[in-house]
């Protein structure tokens, strides 16, 4: 439980079809008074609808698994994908160890997604409210995670959600959206950046145009992702955008917004879902994202072994590399995904 509306809902619509529910939030953050504040809502929302609620703290494991990689992505050279690691390691790994401390038989969550099986195998698929689609950020579950999992709003808008709050007289019926990250409120990445890595991000270096020419200098990799434009304080007569962050020679290629269109791409760390794991010389046709906000493009996607080579029907803009790449079939259900690899 999140302390918002859609946590909310999900508990009372289990509670509507018989199952005994058991609240939980996850303190993932120290010195956080909105995190708190989040703890109190969801223990009296828990107390309004009647079942046990456990705060449980997760603080080191957060740090291990989110925060660390967060960062050593960022000084790399990479724009990590936060939620996706949180998803994975920090909600479902501890969701499920208090699920069987408990006994209880399911976990759930407030996540617009839906369980689908495919073949005898779990996956998850797109939301009714595809506007609010989180499947995406969800596609590292494995298959027991996915077999004890409910999305009780799988097949609810948001605005179904808040009128049903409203109905049952919830505080957090207009409660808005979290729009960022949890750990960076402000949404200034860099300044987090520098205050929890103990002093270690990278410092100021070069601009490089397409040729190899010093062009400007930049305030610090931490500060840039691929397509970005605002912020760049070059002067070039034309629009430009970052093309292309070299970690290891502290330097930034920036180019024309047609140079940040990609054909291909390399996807490593991969995990299956609606698919069996594919090996190595095998190949399927899938809708790719690699984005959560990109509507996918067709690709076909082929095993290296390891690694899969993506190639896309149409050339794809801003591939970033630590992003998550993330196929889906024709009935908007995950195969597969896996981390974007920096072009070499």
């Amino acid at each position: 439980m999140s302390g918002g509306v859609d946590s909310a809902i999900a508990a009372y619509l289990l509670k509507k079809q018989g199952y005994d529910v058991i609240g939980v939030t996850l303190k993932s953050w120290e010195n956080d008074g909105n995190r708190c504040c989040e703890i109190d809502e969801a223990r009296r929302i828990a107390f309004k609808l009647s079942f046990p609620f456990y705060p449980w703290n997760v603080v080191p494991l957060f740090r291990e698994k989110v925060i660390e990689p967060f960062i050593s992505d960022y000084v790399h050279g990479r724009t990590p994908n936060p939620c996706v690691l949180c998803n994975r390691h920090v909600k479902w790994g501890k969701l499920m160890y208090i699920a069987n401390v408990t006994g209880a038989d399911f976990i759930a969550t407030g996540h617009y997604a839906a369980i689908r099986k495919m073949g005898g195998r779990f996956s998850v698929g797109v939301a009714k409210d595809t506007a609010k689609d989180q499947s995406y950020m969800l596609y590292q579950l494995n298959q027991e995670e996915l077999s004890r999992t409910i999305f009780p709003l799988s097949e609810l808008t948001k605005a179904e959600v808040r009128s049903i709050a409203r109905e049952i007289r919830l505080s957090v019926a207009e409660k808005t959206d979290s729009q960022e990250i949890c750990f960076v409120a402000d949404g200034n990445y860099a300044d987090f950046l520098e205050r929890e890595s103990s002093g270690a991000v990278p410092g100021e270096g070069n601009f490089l145009d397409g040729a190899g020419n010093i062009i400007g200098r930049h305030k610090g990799i931490i500060h840039y992702t691929i397509g970005q434009r605002k912020g760049l304080g070059l002067a070039c007569g034309a629009p430009v955008y970052v093309k292309k962050i070299c970690p290891e020679k502290n330097e930034i290629i920036v180019g024309r917004e047609d140079e940040l269109y990609s054909r291909e791409m390399t996807v490593t760390e991969v995990n299956y879902m609606g698919i069996a794991p594919l090996k190595k010389h095998d190949a399927i046709r899938a809708r790719v994202k690699v984005r959560y906000h990109h509507t996918g493009e067709m690709a076909h996607i082929s095993c290296l072994g390891d690694s899969l080579r993506i190639v896309f029907d149409n050339s794809v803009r801003a591939v970033t590399p630590g992003q998550s790449a993330v196929f889906y079939n024709e009935a908007g259900i995950i195969l597969g995904g896996g981390t974007i690899e920096p072009v070499l």
